[in-house]
């Protein structure tokens, strides 16, 4: 997801503890630089360690503590297996803040410890792409288990991977889905003008213009106000079937609120940023209704597999299973495949940064618990794939995959 809102920044401080716990139970120690890195080096195994980066503290918090805790999960699964490697690996949480500029300062502080071997994150495409810049001159590969930014890949950096859809994918099925399955035939597009929103928005608008949708109106509003009436009246006045908002769950919630107030009783529909139900309790249950958006992660509890993993994630960590939990876990196991490759390809010795990047990148057919990768040589996820929730009687409920 991206997220291009910058905060106040200070380059001599840097807010890298991690405020939430992923996972529960012992073996967390805080490192020196701030951040918690699990287990600790023993007798003579070599110490290598893994970063999980995203937003852990501020509005969009449950998007990187929930990849965190994935991740976290996946990493203490495996490391014994590393240590008979001779590996004690590690993870370093540390908070971005969704911020591009802390993106940056994090990915720094990441480069220069010479045991960081490799990233799952950054969690928001404004961060990842900064960062991105920074990792590629160290050839410290990224995983990131929801950046979903197109221009991402585009840029040509070979350290970037993804697990998940890019937007143009996202915001197209959204678009077709619309057309075909909800029967639209005039839309009202509006976005954040940030460029998650607007990039979301500028797709769908694309597919529908290229579909026959008509689209009656497109416009942006400023993200964190608490008044759209303005927007809305222009709305009304349209009387569209649809209205697509390309932005986050809290400005999509209070955006809904005076929708409904307005007396539109239509289709909301929206992308993954839409994934929290704080929306619902911004919008109100009624509200609603009618609410439906497209995500990059899937139902991880439609199948009987799936509710085994999450009763024993609970179990296991005292953390509920959130939006990025299963991308999370599958984005550090994705990691780690790449680094037992480069281990066995170096003999067993510790490989270096550029040796996992190149064992991560050639990747084609790694079966995740909930996804399918196979990298393309811009750092894509050729298995990736778009699916359809809404939001019923205050509960999310999930539709399928988008066709």
């Amino acid at each position: 997801m991206k997220k291009q809102k910058t905060f106040a920044f200070l380059a001599t401080v840097l807010a890298l503890g991690t405020a939430l716990a992923g996972c529960g139970g012992g073996g967390q120690q805080q490192s020196s630089n701030g951040g918690s890195s699990t287990g600790s080096a023993s007798g003579s195994l070599q110490k290598l360690v893994i970063a999980s980066v995203g937003p852990l503290s501020g509005q969009y918090s449950d998007y990187g503590s929930t990849a965190k805790a994935g991740a976290e999960y996946a990493l203490k699964q495996r490391q014994e297996d590393f240590k008979k490697l001779g590996f004690d690996v590690q993870l370093l949480a540390q908070d971005d803040q969704a911020d591009p500029k802390q993106g940056v300062a994090v990915a720094q502080m990441l480069i220069s410890n010479p045991d960081v071997i490799g990233v799952v994150g950054h969690v928001t495409t404004g961060a990842s792409i900064t960062a991105s810049a920074q990792y590629e001159q160290e050839k410290l590969v990224m995983v990131s288990p929801s950046s979903t930014g197109a221009n991402l890949t585009e840029e040509g950096k070979k350290v970037v991977h993804r697990i998940c859809a890019r937007d143009d994918q996202q915001g197209s099925k959204a678009a077709i889905y619309a057309k075909n399955q909800l029967g639209v035939k005039t839309a009202y597009i509006v976005h954040d003008k940030q460029a998650y929103g607007q990039g979301l928005a500028d797709e769908v608008k694309k597919q529908f213009e290229k579909d026959g949708v008509q689209v009656v109106g497109y416009e942006g509003i400023t993200a964190g106000e608490k008044d759209y009436s303005a927007v809305i009246n222009q709305i009304i006045a349209a009387k569209p079937e649809m209205i697509y908002f390309g932005g986050y769950y809290s400005d999509a919630g209070v955006l809904i609120k005076q929708l409904r107030d307005k007396g539109f009783k239509g289709i909301v529909m929206g992308g993954d940023g839409y994934d929290s139900l704080d929306l619902v309790k911004i919008a109100g249950a009624d509200n609603a209704n009618n609410v439906v958006f497209t995500s990059v992660v899937g139902d991880i509890g439609a199948t009987e597999e799936g509710k085994k993993w999450i009763s024993e994630f609970e179990q296991a960590t005292g953390n509920k299973v959130g939006i990025f939990t299963s991308f999370g876990y599958d984005s550090m196991n994705v990691l780690l495949h790449g680094l037992e490759e480069a281990i066995k390809a170096n003999n067993g010795q510790k490989p270096t940064r550029e040796q996992v990047l190149e064992q991560v990148h050639k990747i084609r057919d790694f079966q995740g618990q909930f996804v399918k990768v196979a990298f393309d040589e811009k750092g894509d996820n050729e298995f990736a794939s778009v699916y359809v929730y809404k939001y019923e009687n205050g509960q999310k409920v999930y539709v399928g995959e988008a066709k």
